[in-house]
C-alpha cells in the first residue's frame, strides 16, 4: 500500500514528565511533523507533553518513535482512531505553562495522582454506590455524552472545576470519588488535586472514555451518547467512528441537526447555544472567517476552522 493509500490515524498523545528543556525541544520537534506531513497541535511544557496528531500510518509510527526516542518520552501515552481525511489543517508545536491548565499551584501529577482504573474494571467501580462518579469535562462536552450516574460539574472550563470540588464536595464524606475524561490527561491533574485537597480514595479511569469505547463490548457499556474530540470529526460513537453531530464555528460548541434546522442557526456565524450571546465583534469576526471558508472550499484549498473563543486547546484529554 503506498502512502497515498493509507487511512489517517488520528493520535490523541500525553505524557506528564519533567521536561526542564521543553523550549529547545519546540524547533525539532515542529521540523519533524513538517517533514512527516503530520497535523494537529502538541503543547510542551515543563510539566510534560499533550495533544492530537494526525498522519499516515507510517507517519505517526515515526513520530511517536522519534519522540520515544527522548527516555523521558519512552512511555508516552497515545490512542488511536481512524478517519479518512486529515481532522486538523495545520502543523503546530505550542509552549506552555501548563499541558492541561488547572490554575491551581503545587499540583504535580508527576509526584502524586490517584488510582488508575482499567475499562473493564470500570462498570463495577461506578456501579459501587458508595462511589462518588464525576465528568471532568466542559458542559458542551458532558451534553452529547457521559457515564451513567456521573456527576456534571457544569463547568465552562477546566479552570472551575477545583473551585466546583470545593464548594460541592467534603473529603470527610465523600471518601471516595471516580473521575474521567476525554483520554485521561485531565483526570491526572485533578486527581493530583483532590488527593491534596484531602479525599483520601481518588480513582481515575486510565486512558479516559476513547480507552474505555475501544476496549469495552457495547452491550457492556455504561456509556450513554456521543464523545466529543477536539477535531473535525466532533463526536465520536461507541466504535469510535464519526458521530451525527458538527460544529458551531463561531462558540464551538456540538450542534445536532436540529439545531442547524433552527432559525437561530447560521453556518460559521451563530447556533441556538451562541446567537444571542457573543459580542458584535466576535460575531463580524465569524462572517468573515466564514466568508473566507466559503472561498476556500470554491478553489478547493484547505482552511482554519477558527479560534475557539471559550477553551483552548489543551483541553484536548
Amino acid at each position: 500500500m503506498s502512502s497515498t493509500d493509507q487511512p489517517i490515524v488520528v493520535a490523541a498523545l500525553y505524557r506528564f514528565v519533567t521536561l526542564d528543556d521543553y523550549q529547545s525541544l519546540r524547533e525539532p520537534l515542529l521540523d519533524e511533523m513538517k517533514r512527516l506531513d503530520v497535523k494537529g497541535t502538541l503543547l510542551l511544557a515543563a510539566e510534560g507533553i499533550n495533544g492530537t496528531v494526525s498522519g499516515t500510518r507510517d507517519a505517526i509510527d515515526a513520530l511517536l518513535d522519534w519522540l520515544r526516542r527522548d527516555e523521558r518520552l519512552a512511555a508516552l501515552d497515545h490512542k488511536e482512531s481512524y478517519c479518512e481525511t486529515h481532522p486538523f489543517y495545520r502543523t503546530k508545536v505550542k509552549l506552555k505553562r501548563e499541558i492541561v491548565t488547572l490554575g491551581v499551584d503545587q499540583v504535580d501529577p508527576n509526584h502524586r495522582v490517584g488510582t488508575y482504573v482499567e475499562p473493564e474494571a470500570w462498570n463495577a467501580l461506578i456501579d459501587d454506590p458508595e462511589v462518588l462518579v464525576i465528568d471532568t469535562r466542559n458542559d458542551y462536552e458532558v451534553a452529547i455524552g457521559s457515564f451513567e450516574g456521573a456527576v456534571d460539574p457544569a463547568t465552562r472550563s477546566f479552570r472551575e472545576f477545583p473551585e466546583y470540588v470545593r464548594e460541592h464536595y467534603d473529603p470527610a464524606q465523600h471518601k471516595k470519588v471516580a473521575m474521567f475524561c476525554t483520554g485521561g490527561i485531565r483526570c491526572e491533574k485533578a486527581s493530583s488535586f483532590m488527593l491534596n485537597e484531602g479525599f483520601e480514595e481518588v480513582f481515575h479511569l486510565k486512558g479516559g472514555i476513547l480507552n474505555y469505547l475501544e476496549k469495552m463490548p457495547e452491550e457492556q457499556t455504561r456509556w450513554r451518547g456521543d464523545c466529543f474530540v477536539f477535531d473535525n470529526r466532533v463526536t465520536v460513537r461507541h466504535d469510535l467512528s464519526k458521530g451525527e453531530y458538527d460544529q458551531c464555528h463561531a462558540c464551538r460548541r456540538p450542534i445536532s441537526a436540529q439545531d442547524q434546522a433552527s432559525e437561530k442557526y447560521s453556518p460559521g456565524v451563530s447556533c441556538p447555544h451562541c446567537w444571542d450571546s457573543l459580542p458584535e465583534k466576535t460575531r463580524a469576526s465569524a462572517r468573515e472567517r466564514q466568508r473566507q471558508i466559503e472561498l476556500a472550499k470554491a478553489r478547493n484549498e484547505p482552511h482554519p476552522i477558527g479560534r475557539d473563543p471559550r477553551a483552548t486547546h489543551d483541553e484536548t484529554a
